[in-house]
């Protein structure tokens, strides 16, 4: 059963709305505490922290805005060189161009489907499966809007602040029987995988299977109410590859999720994300945000503050 805190009071959220920047404003630990109680329904302790949402907080705060690899890598651009130096250069999706602005971008020279991200935000992205039937002009305001957000800013996940707004385009990738590729995102703790979440039926049903690294179901980590495939998922070829890949690329960090495709055999590298959701998880069983806290250790960083 969905954990019942999921039931959101839309009066309050109304209410509180208006607000919100001026309490980042005044003070963003302020402000990321108020949001953590609002949404997970648990007080935010950070002098110590035992959950696994309560250490995500912690190093959204105090750690990975100060960390200049975690900045390079949050982005769409810089985390491709990073890759680069890892050894995982043919694991990266072909792009057609970086581009400053839209205007830059000549669609003549792009091929009938590919995909449009902006290099510093979370789901800023178009889909191009047809290029006939683009309205230029509207995905132009679109693009124009999203590079002029400063996404860190606005959602105290400082790591992406700093990163340069550019649009990338790669290619789209094609799997069969899946309107957009199926997607493994690996939860690496202290250079250990520990679990991961299967997406699948991207933009049709949706649906994320959790597990434990060795494909074990992890029910309890379900979060945020999505839903699960009512049929078993098969681990893909290269497997152990795949996780292999995930604890180098992860090797840095405290934490991080290290999201992959595999496309027949193929792995391809889609993102690095350090602060999945925020760290504002309603997991479907509140014991696993305990167990999943036990996994990181982010003891050195709280000492050293």
């Amino acid at each position: 059963m969905p954990n019942p805190n999921l039931k959101e009071n839309k009066f309050k959220r109304a209410l509180v709305a208006p607000f919100r920047n001026v309490v980042k404003a005044i003070s963003k630990t302020w402000y990321v505490k108020s949001q953590y109680k609002y949404i997970t329904h648990h007080k935010l302790n950070l002098k110590n922290p035992t959950r696994y949402t309560e250490k995500l907080q912690y190093l959204r705060l105090f750690v990975y805005p100060k960390d200049p690899l975690v900045i390079q890598c949050a982005g769409r651009v810089g985390v491709r060189d990073y890759l680069k130096k890892r050894g995982f250069c043919d694991k990266l999706i072909p792009i057609y161009g970086v581009f400053d602005s839209f205007d830059e971008i000549d669609f003549d020279k792009l091929p009938n489907q590919f995909v449009m991200k902006c290099s510093h935000a979370c789901a800023f992205n178009y889909i191009c499966l047809d290029k006939s039937k683009i309205d230029k002009t509207a995905l132009k305001n679109k693009f124009d809007k999203w590079l002029k957000i400063n996404y860190g800013k606005k959602t105290v996940e400082l790591q992406y602040a700093p990163i340069k707004p550019q649009i990338i385009i790669e290619k789209y990738l094609v799997q069969e029987g899946q309107p957009l590729p199926i997607e493994y995102k690996i939860h690496v703790f202290n250079g250990k995988a520990k679990s991961m979440y299967v997406v699948t039926s991207r933009g049709v049903d949706i649906r994320y299977n959790n597990y434990y690294i060795d494909w074990t179901p992890f029910d309890g980590s379900q979060f945020n109410g999505w839903k699960k495939t009512d049929y078993p998922l098969e681990k893909p070829d290269h497997w152990n590859d795949m996780v292999e890949m995930a604890q180098i690329l992860a090797e840095p960090f405290p934490f991080v999720r290290v999201d992959l495709y595999n496309i027949n055999g193929k792995i391809y590298f889609s993102e690095l994300t350090f602060t999945p959701a925020k760290g504002t998880l309603i997991l479907d069983d509140d014991k696993c945000d305990f167990e999943m806290g036990e996994w990181l250790d982010i003891s050195q960083y709280i000492n050293a503050k």
